[in-house]
């Protein structure tokens, strides 16, 4: 299917943090080096899902210098930021930069939800087709935004943090806006804390992430061996 034939191309942008110092939540789990690997393998499961929908432009937002080559290894174009001012910050820049390039449609979703699929990241894109349309992913406990779809680009402003979710669905419909909800798993599923990861050996089994955890014997170490 051609790309016209798919509907207007949409920018995908992946905020990251720096790798050397993710996943503090996982200090109880996994030492700095294993925290560091895991956040670029988690990185690298959704870069491979998106480059396999066509429709996206794939941007990763970072000031990290080997989030930006591994960006580069999938092909993906980087914006690099000046400074690590938080993810909202991140996807602000982001949408002002959809909105100077003339993208017609913007597509945020975290590095870190490693059991994201190719037909999760489609049915969010089909999910806001008008112009302004919005759509939303929540977190698995329902309170944090894990992706978000707006038509156009400068729909509405974004800001991530428990209970973004609510708070994105009221900001939405105080504009006029008629905010749709995807519950979809793999998206929602943001590996933060030790109790995440038996959830990702469970469900993203054929996942980069999974497989390194099972090659430091994360899962003995867990007791789930």
């Amino acid at each position: 299917m051609s790309a016209a034939a798919e509907g207007p191309r949409v920018f995908a942008a992946v905020p990251v943090k720096d790798l050397v110092n993710a996943k503090q939540r996982l200090v109880a789990a996994l030492p700095a080096e294993e925290r560091r690997a895991l956040a670029a393998a988690m990185l690298e499961d959704v870069l491979d899902a998106l480059a396999a929908v066509p429709v996206l432009d794939v941007v990763v937002i970072t000031r990290d210098a080997d989030a930006l080559a591994l960006a580069r290894r999938h092909g993906a174009r980087c914006l690099e930021e000046s400074a690590n001012r938080g993810h909202t910050e991140a996807v602000a820049f982001a949408q002002r930069e959809a909105v100077a390039a003339g993208a017609r449609r913007f597509l945020t979703i975290p590095g870190d939800v490693p059991c994201a699929t190719a037909a999760e990241v489609t049915a969010l894109c089909a999910a806001a087709p008008g112009a302004p349309d919005v759509a939303f992913v929540p977190s698995l406990s329902g309170f944090g935004t894990n992706a978000a779809i707006l038509t156009p680009p400068d729909a509405m402003p974004l800001k991530f943090g428990e209970p973004s979710f609510d708070n994105h669905l009221d900001a939405a419909r105080a504009r006029g806006l008629s905010p749709r909800i995807l519950r979809l798993p793999g998206i929602g599923l943001d590996i933060d804390a030790p109790e995440d990861l038996p959830l990702l050996l469970t469900r993203g089994a054929s996942t980069r992430s999974a497989a390194l955890l099972r090659r430091l014997g994360v899962p003995a170490r867990l007791g789930i061996a």
